[in-house]
């Protein structure tokens, strides 16, 4: 199918969504769903096939293909999201499609693979930090993760440390997915900023779970060598 050729109606949507029954991979969508553990029905293509389809999308009326979405599977889910993070347009309006995008994010898979997609944010540090702060004020789970995985794909640097340790140190959410995603932010701040974020450990108001995973995913990183030491910081 030439998807790059494609113009967007009701008619061409529903023969985009029949090519991609015709790609599926039944093994790989019985794996896939036991990873989002959740109720997402899902079609069965690999991530990079998904990445090559997008970046076609975005050759099309992508705004059309958008409005289209019935976000009825994850691979339409995701590709809503691996469009957007794949335009090369100014950021402002990236942001407002991107805003719309997360309204969708149901696992951890829609939230953390369209995020590591999205390099036009990487190169807009300072706007998109002050969206990131309006994520985490959410009361939407998928939507703090959304704000924690962001940090933690392109803001642990120089700048922004003792700024990402703050706000970590000031989640409140008790979704598992939102600490999981504090927890692993942590973790990779042990990893390049060790003695800073050792000293975050001694003292912080985590709660003792996201504490002691961030602990045990840094002491899991071949990266990080003070294991030992780390390990005596666990809370019992």
């Amino acid at each position: 199918m030439e998807i790059e050729n494609i113009i967007w109606n009701k008619n061409t949507y529903q023969d985009f969504m029949n090519y991609l029954f015709s790609i599926k991979d039944d093994d790989y969508a019985l794996f896939h769903k036991r990873l989002l553990k959740n109720d997402t029905k899902v079609i069965g293509i690999r991530t990079p096939i998904l990445k090559n389809i997008a970046k076609k999308i975005t050759k099309t009326n992508y705004l059309e293909f958008i409005n289209l979405n019935k976000h009825e599977y994850y691979e339409e889910i995701i590709l809503h999201g691996l469009v957007v993070t794949s335009l090369k347009i100014d950021f402002n309006e990236s942001l407002e499609l991107f805003d719309n995008y997360i309204k969708y994010i149901e696992s951890w898979a829609s939230c953390d693979t369209v995020i590591s997609n999205y390099k036009l944010f990487k190169k807009n540090l300072d706007l998109g930090f002050i969206k990131i702060k309006e994520y985490l004020d959410s009361s939407n789970s998928w939507i703090v993760r959304t704000g924690l995985v962001l940090l933690l794909d392109y803001y642990i640097n120089d700048e922004y440390i003792d700024k990402i340790l703050y706000i970590s140190n000031n989640i409140k959410n008790d979704d598992y997915y939102a600490k999981m995603a504090n927890a692993w932010l942590i973790s990779m701040c042990l990893v390049k900023y060790y003695d800073k974020t050792y000293q975050f450990l001694l003292k912080n108001e985590l709660d003792d779970w996201t504490h002691n995973k961030a602990i045990q995913k840094a002491i899991e990183s071949y990266r990080i060598n003070n294991k030992e030491e780390l390990k005596k910081l666990k809370r019992k």
